[in-house]
């Protein structure tokens, strides 16, 4: 950035002093002025300035209060300020320094000092603001990669699916909507969508003779199906963060039910994670309302009054009673669900 692109804010209640810094400052950046610390804490806010010079002693606020003021802003926190100040003793620059200056420049004030402080300190803020650009990119893209591998995952687990994994990014979108209608964070809600996504990844691991049956499967078959919940989990859970935990005890956990009758371990009640409840119910109520070469697809009329049928046996009444309050949110997925969501997700 060159000079002329810097913003400079001069704060101080002399108007000689506002003028010579001016004349000091007025051919390399751009300035702005203010005669006193409430003045000053306005016209920050139109003018967003690169680096404030900030008198110490002035009326009503001093320059430690406007400071501090600064500091506690989001928008100026990291914008550099020198206090000036005739003023030089060591425990008053202590004070400035906890009051989250960067430098002091001091009364009467020297051109090239002035110059030399004002050019360092705005090196290091653009040399700041650039290093924090590009962790944000950085991050953002390995945000993205991890995104990008957690919806391959997905899939992976739907792969051979005619609804080609369409059905893991709604009842995605189902889970967090109950979860979020259940007081869950929002972003933790997120968190779950995601990992919602994996719940069937342990079907990498079933025979196609199996998966891809058209009729109801056999005793030795079921038993065959049912261990997609142990492998998701031992896949999912080769990684020890906290999401990961999260998709592997939904993979293990999503077909147990309420009452205690369903797999891999017949936990009852609440013993099943929350997570895995959550997502049980909008697992089944997207595999209602889907076609299946075994069955056809049910209305949302009838799904519904089916989940809210099994309240109390197969799913949390309680979450059960959340979902139902969202009906409208969760038709709403429903008719949008396959309109390109893992494309845009993907892309």
């Amino acid at each position: 950035m060159s000079h002329n692109k810097y913003r400079i804010l001069v704060v101080d209640d002399e108007p000689n002093n506002r003028k010579l810094l001016q004349q000091i400052l007025q051919d390399r950046y751009q300035l702005a002025f203010a005669v006193n610390g409430k003045q000053a804490l306005e016209v920050v806010k139109q003018v967003k300035p690169d680096l404030i010079l900030l008198d110490i002693m002035m009326p009503e606020m001093d320059g430690y209060e406007t400071c501090q003021k600064l500091k506690s802003d989001t928008d100026t926190v990291k914008t550099p300020i020198i206090f000036t100040t005739a003023m030089t003793e060591v425990e008053d620059e202590a004070r400035g320094f906890e009051a989250g200056c960067v430098d002091y420049i001091t009364k009467p004030v020297s051109k090239p000092v002035v110059l030399a402080r004002v050019a360092t300190h705005l090196a290091l803020y653009n040399q700041h603001r650039e290093c924090e650009k590009v962790v944000l990119e950085r991050t953002a893209m390995v945000e993205e990669s991890q995104r990008s591998a957690i919806y391959m995952l997905g899939e992976a687990g739907h792969y051979n699916d005619d609804d080609t994994g369409y059905h893991i990014w709604r009842m995605g979108a189902y889970s967090a909507a109950i979860a979020r209608s259940a007081g869950w964070h929002v972003d933790k809600a997120a968190e779950l969508e995601l990992a919602a996504a994996m719940h069937d990844t342990g079907k990498i691991g079933i025979p196609d003779s199996v998966l891809k049956k058209p009729g109801k499967l056999n005793e030795k078959e079921w038993i065959i199906m049912k261990t997609h919940t142990t492998i998701g989990h031992d896949i999912l859970s080769k990684s020890n963060t906290q999401f990961f935990q999260m998709s592997s005890e939904i993979a293990l956990y999503h077909h147990e039910k309420w009452d205690g009758q369903g797999y891999p371990k017949g936990l009852k009640g609440t013993d099943i994670p929350e997570s895995a409840r959550i997502v049980a119910i909008g697992d089944v109520f997207d595999a209602l309302t889907m076609k299946r070469p075994y069955k056809p697809a049910w209305s949302i009329d009838d799904s519904f009054a089916e989940i809210e049928k099994s309240a109390g046996t197969h799913f949390d009444p309680t979450l059960t009673d959340y979902f139902l309050k969202i009906r409208t949110e969760i038709v709403e997925i429903k008719k949008n669900g396959k309109k390109g969501v893992k494309r845009d997700k993907c892309e």
